[in-house]
């Protein structure tokens, strides 16, 4: 078997029509020709996001607890953001969010994975970066909404990972992130 790897289609878009727009994202119906014959498709249209596992010194994780609406909790996150500013990359929405969310900064970035968040029901990738060597930073970013009242921790990413599996920690990114992270820092133990 060759390289294991998502693969492309190349399809026929019939038609397309904006069924919502809304401040974030919108909502597509895409009716497309696909083996013998048509079938159509609703989908969130997303811009795509960025998110930042970020560990200090002592292998702990800097996790945001945050209200999310469609869930009705406060969930444990890891700094995140929408690709939501004109030509900014992926790592520098990160570099972002890591100081309006955590008021961090870090010396070493390298990127971890890139992941479709739900490819049945909407076209969000997530790039997902590994920062080190965090620095406390000054921030003038106000934080509103769920943002407001965002809880802030630093915890040891074995213990985020025993939470992550035993179903506690239930954020897909968080979860992806974590798990990406721990195996970089074990493959670069074993490489020692």
């Amino acid at each position: 078997m060759e390289e294991l790897r998502d693969e492309k289609v190349d399809l026929e878009i019939v038609s397309t029509d904006l069924v919502y727009e809304g401040a974030v994202w919108d909502v597509r119906s895409d009716t497309v020709r696909y083996g013998d014959g048509e079938m159509t498709r609703q989908y969130v249209e997303h811009p795509g996001a960025a998110a930042v596992v970020a560990i200090d010194d002592e292998e702990r994780v800097v996790l945001i607890q945050q209200y999310r609406h469609p869930i009705k909790e406060r969930d444990w996150e890891i700094p995140a953001g929408l690709l939501d500013v004109a030509g900014e990359p992926p790592m520098e929405t990160a570099k972002r969010e890591l100081t309006e969310e955590a008021d961090l900064a870090a010396d070493r970035w390298q990127h971890l994975v890139s992941m479709h968040t739900t490819p049945g029901g909407n076209d969000e990738v997530v790039h997902l970066f590994l920062a080190r060597g965090l620095r406390a930073v000054e921030t003038d970013f106000e934080r509103e909404h769920e943002e407001s009242d965002m809880r802030l921790e630093r915890v040891p990413l074995a213990d985020v990972i025993d939470g992550v599996l035993a179903g506690r920690l239930r954020n897909g990114i968080l979860a992806t992130g974590a798990l990406a992270a721990a195996e970089v820092l074990r493959r670069e133990a074993s490489a020692r």
